[in-house]
């Protein structure tokens, strides 16, 4: 079965896609777009790189992208390239000796994938690692989702996300787990070192082995009657700490 066309949808993803030099082969828009900052700016990339901009029904962009949500704005762009782990996992550490790596496990849902990759995008992580059973693919909704910053992040989708750890310790990284019974909380660990993050998916957290493949376990204080965050929420919260600690 050939594999569907690569699409992006919505103004900020198309405009960071231009920008990140995703290769845009075609740009659909609307007809009867008011013209407004982020329109003008997609007209110049899209001259500036020779791509045609093809006035398009809007029932049609609904049907192309699956979705109301395309804001007028379609591009057909080139295929996502994923990264192998530990090529991505050096290129993070020559970025910088600190690195940080996002490892997902069993986030589901395309929305928090695409909220926690904002985050991770704003917060410099070198990479988000996924697993090909229990994590989304990067999908059109994914980098709708994340504003676009999807398209500045490197992506690992992996068979085995414990033994991808064991690799990524291999090259020096420390592993830390988010899970809410631990005994440590997130403000008391010392993040001033090469970093992989792992945030589990609602309901049912960290899977035993991952939690066993951790060099420390952290959890967030909970003072309420629900006994967790949205894991998107729970990876940004992680994730400002470790800006916090670095800044001082």
């Amino acid at each position: 079965m050939p594999r569907p066309p690569d699409i992006i949808y919505g103004r900020n993803p198309i405009l960071e896609a231009f920008r990140a030099g995703r290769p845009v082969k075609r740009l659909l828009f609307a007809e009867g777009l008011r013209e407004e900052p982020r329109l003008k700016e997609l007209r110049q990339l899209a001259a500036a790189r020779k791509v045609q901009i093809e006035p398009t029904d809007r029932h049609k962009l609904d049907d192309i992208a699956h979705s109301e949500a395309h804001q007028g704005v379609v591009a057909y762009v080139g295929p996502r390239r994923y990264w192998e782990l530990e090529p991505m996992a050096r290129a993070a550490l020559a970025d910088r000796a600190d690195a940080v790596l996002l490892m997902l496990d069993s986030l589901q849902d395309p929305q928090n994938l695409g909220t926690i990759s904002r985050t991770a995008e704003a917060t410099g992580v070198g990479g988000i690692i996924t697993s090909h059973n229990r994590s989304p693919e990067v999908t059109p909704s994914v980098v709708k989702a994340s504003a676009g910053a999807a398209e500045h992040l490197r992506y690992a989708r992996v068979a085995n996300l414990a033994q991808a750890t064991d690799t990524l310790k291999d090259i020096g990284f420390w592993i830390v787990g988010l899970t809410g019974d631990a005994p440590t909380l997130y403000t008391e660990f010392d993040y001033r070192r090469p970093l992989v993050i792992i945030i589990g998916a609602e309901g049912e957290g960290l899977h035993e082995l991952l939690r066993k493949k951790s060099d420390v376990l952290l959890r967030l204080p909970m003072a309420g009657k629900v006994g967790s965050l949205n894991a998107a929420v729970a990876g940004s919260v992680i994730l400002y700490e470790v800006v916090r600690q670095r800044k001082t």
